[in-house]
């Protein structure tokens, strides 16, 4: 749900700026399809309205693989250089969900402070909800956990960590600055080599 306010956020952006949605079309980004499967994997093994998850097998593993098969996106495409902000967040992600052996410590306080008593409920009795554990004095790094939330009242409200601020705030300016690119044209932001034509 946070990625999802963080891409309307940069449609607005780039509207703003007087983009089009249809210019994204000259980013012309290396195997994009793997973002949708990364996605559906940690869809897949986090619990939506309702108190299981779709695939509740081997959650700590695909939770890893989710995060592994974007690096790799981000590696292939380390020219456009938003990604190389998104890919900061993204490792910082992986790096606490990997020494909490494939999950991430999620606070029950930022939880219930975003809307999501249930979630925060739950993590207090089970100690574990989809791919994510409650965070306590035993996992590591919580600093890079779920500790910074949005409030109630704020549309796609939960609990986030730092790597996924930095992730929302890479995904804005990616859309954002996209939007205005020419279709003709695939300039990677800061490239002194090429010049674009501002957006039409």
């Amino acid at each position: 749900m946070f990625i999802i306010g963080a891409v309307l956020i940069g449609i607005v952006v780039g509207y703003l700026r007087r983009g089009r949605v249809a210019h994204l079309v000259s980013l012309r980004l290396r195997l994009l399809w793997i973002i949708p499967i990364s996605l559906l994997l940690q869809l897949a093994i986090f619990p939506f309205f309702s108190e299981r998850a779709l695939f509740p097998y081997a959650t700590s593993s695909l939770h890893l693989l989710s995060y592994a098969l974007i690096l790799v996106f981000l590696v292939l495409n380390y020219r456009t250089f938003p990604l190389l902000i998104i890919g900061m967040g993204a490792l910082l992600n992986l790096l606490v969900i990997a020494v909490n052996a494939g999950y991430i410590p999620s606070s029950p306080t930022a939880l219930a402070r975003a809307g999501s008593e249930d979630v925060a409920a739950c993590l207090l009795k089970e100690g574990a909800y989809g791919n994510v554990i409650l965070m306590s004095e035993g996992t590591r790094l919580n600093f890079l956990g779920d500790l910074l939330y949005l409030p109630r009242w704020v549309p796609f409200a939960t609990a986030f960590s730092v790597g996924d601020l930095i992730v929302a705030v890479g995904l804005i300016w990616l859309i954002a600055w996209g939007m205005g690119q020419r279709p003709v044209n695939n300039v990677p932001p800061g490239d002194t080599n090429n010049t674009t034509d501002p957006a039409c």
